[in-house]
């Protein structure tokens, strides 16, 4: 045989991962041809895909040498560096093969993908472009370019280019089950499930598809049905955190007493992984447990020695105790370790600030606040340091009688009162709270909480009131106004958008917990239905509280609460410290909450 039949043999074989024959095959050829290129190229891609990548790296670079002109051979070094993490060089490999060949669509595709894992969305973005130019009826190649869109959370475009990919190759499954998990980000879970029911029907089949019909499942409150779709996801791969924790959020809203069993059963299976290990401890302590979660942490911090994340855990778990001693000792090494952490530090801020020492939180507190100017969780820890050190920056934050508004809202178009979109608005809540516990992770104790962003519900009363806010939100935005050495004012320029709404019960002795909204800019409450007990004026059963922080700190107790009353809105700023006395009685208060943010 000569030697292209005895190459077109050997890469048979590697195709059908007969790696060893095809290893002998091409150093049969290379018996007789030493320098012949594409057999020892062909040969490094049988190291490679046989699991030796530095030995194909090697014979790879042997053929560039041999044959430095070949794109393909380029390309395929590409790919392996990009395999190996190695991003910079991937890039001058693809560059080098594109140089040789601009439109070589393999490599193309590779530094595409090489700029995106680099998150250089940008470059990225203009490779693909350029990709399009070039094929530009390809779905995958639009497929590409919405990733890259939705990486950068540009979602209206990189739903657009889905829809371009799904109508260049209406089977493209790969279009189809993506469209669907855009969707799912968006809260569209209509839409989802129907891209998710195109792509099975064209072959798609797996974890992603399972996990990602269980969150759309669960946003339409298909509870049931959500819950064997995690469970079934979480067997395919036991050792994904977000889906273990999405199994174990809807199972502790369910009330099932055993809803962590499957990640502890994973953290046993794989004592080494790091991630589960720490959700496993993060899930008792949302819990409650907070003596098991500590029992969790000091075993692996006993057989992994001082890790800075499990020591942050643990600190939060001891700050919750309220062992503030042991706590800060634990939140100290954990930031002596990674001071540039914001977790990290947020713990220890929390603890000093609970000891009574503000003076040494605000030094963290500044670099943070310099690091991330609207995460308003830094505004709050600021606010709270400058109310202990009596600094006139704590009234400049906390301006109750500028920044904390009532609204009682005017009637929408389409209903003859507030009394009839309430009503209407209770039924559909009252639909959608079927949840017997609250969440997991969430400032709400004692209550239910609303699976789906309301701005994506359909309900024709829902709608209603999302419109309705716009006019007390625009008021507020008028009366605080535009002073640029404030973080609320600084942002008060151009239109501003929904970041999420949802709405809550609290059933008997349900509250708040005091809370912040780190990712927000404006907040709310809005009464749908409250009980006879919040008119008394010495309980303030259910009113809203704000000042006082998330963990007991001397000196900074609540100072103004809000009565609720069916039809009010209160707006407020983000970073400000809120939280709810309980209810006592069986009747529920019902309420829609949102944060809005500049566009």
């Amino acid at each position: 045989m000569n030697a292209q039949g005895d190459l077109v043999r050997a890469l048979t074989l590697l195709h059908e991962k007969k790696f060893r024959q095809a290893e002998a095959a091409c150093r049969e050829i290379l018996a007789r041809e030493p320098r012949h290129a594409p057999t020892l190229h062909l040969l490094a891609l049988v190291r490679r895909d046989s699991g030796d990548v530095a030995g194909g790296e090697q014979l790879m670079r042997q053929s560039i040498g041999l044959d430095p002109l070949n794109a393909d051979f380029h390309s395929n070094l590409g790919q392996l560096l990009r395999g190996a993490d190695r991003l910079p060089e991937a890039e001058r490999s693809y560059r080098s093969a594109l140089a040789l060949d601009p439109r070589h669509v393999a490599a193309r595709y590779g530094l595409v993908r090489t700029l995106s894992d680099a998150r250089q969305h940008g470059a990225a973005e203009a490779e693909c472009r350029t990709l399009l130019g070039q094929q530009g009826t390809d779905a995958k190649a639009w497929t590409t370019l919405a990733m890259i869109l939705r990486d950068q959370n540009r979602l209206s475009e990189a739903e657009a280019a889905y829809q371009q990919a799904v109508a260049n190759d209406p089977n493209y499954a790969i279009a189809h089950h993506n469209l669907g998990s855009l969707f799912v980000t968006m809260e569209r879970a209509e839409e989802a499930l129907a891209e998710f029911e195109r792509a099975r029907s064209l072959g798609v089949k797996g974890f992603e598809l399972t996990s990602n019909m269980a969150r759309a499942l669960s946003q339409l409150y298909r509870t049931e049905e959500a819950e064997r779709a995690f469970a079934e996801a979480v067997a395919m791969n036991p050792r994904h955190v977000d889906s273990q924790l999405n199994l174990a959020r809807l199972r502790f809203m369910r009330a099932d007493p055993q809803f962590s069993r499957d990640i502890a059963q994973a953290a046993a299976r794989f004592p080494d992984d790091a991630p589960l290990q720490l959700l496993l401890g993060n899930v008792l302590w949302r819990a409650g447990d907070l003596q098991g979660a500590e029992r969790h942490y000091r075993d692996l911090l006993a057989r992994r020695g001082p890790d800075p994340d499990l020591r942050t855990a643990l600190a939060q778990v001891l700050h919750e105790a309220g062992r503030l001693q042991e706590a800060e000792v634990e939140a100290t090494e954990a930031a002596i370790a990674r001071p540039q952490e914001p977790t990290v530090v947020d713990t220890l801020v929390s603890i000093l600030l609970a000891r009574g020492r503000p003076e040494e939180a605000m030094p963290f507190i500044q670099v943070q606040r310099s690091r991330t100017p609207h995460d308003q969780r830094w505004i709050a820890h600021e606010a709270t340091a400058a109310r202990l050190l009596d600094q006139p920056l704590y009234r400049e934050l906390y301006d109750y009688s500028r920044m904390l508004r009532t609204y009682d809202l005017e009637t929408p178009p389409g209903w003859t009162s507030m009394e009839e979109l309430n009503a209407a608005l209770l039924r559909a809540f009252n639909a959608r709270h079927v949840f017997v516990s609250h969440p997991l992770d969430q400032s709400l104790r004692n209550g239910s909480q609303t699976a789906r962003n309301l701005v994506t519900d359909p309900d024709p009363a829902i709608r209603a009131v999302m419109q309705a806010f716009a006019e007390p939100i625009e008021d507020y935005r008028r009366s605080i106004g535009t002073e640029a050495g404030h973080p609320l004012t600084l942002r008060n320029h151009g239109p501003m958008r929904f970041a999420g709404a949802w709405s809550v019960q609290l059933r008997r002795e349900g509250f708040h917990v005091n809370h912040v909204h780190p990712q927000g800019w404006i907040s709310s409450a809005y009464y749908v239905s409250v009980p006879e007990e919040v008119h008394d004026v010495n309980t303030m059963s259910g009113w809203i509280k704000f000042g006082e922080t998330r963990y007991p700190v001397p000196g900074a107790q609540a100072e103004t609460f809000i009565k609720p009353r069916a039809g009010r809105l209160v707006l407020f700023p983000s970073y400000m410290w809120h939280g709810t006395n309980p209810i006592h009685g069986p009747e529920a208060r019902t309420t829609i909450a949102f944060d809005a943010v500049p566009r």
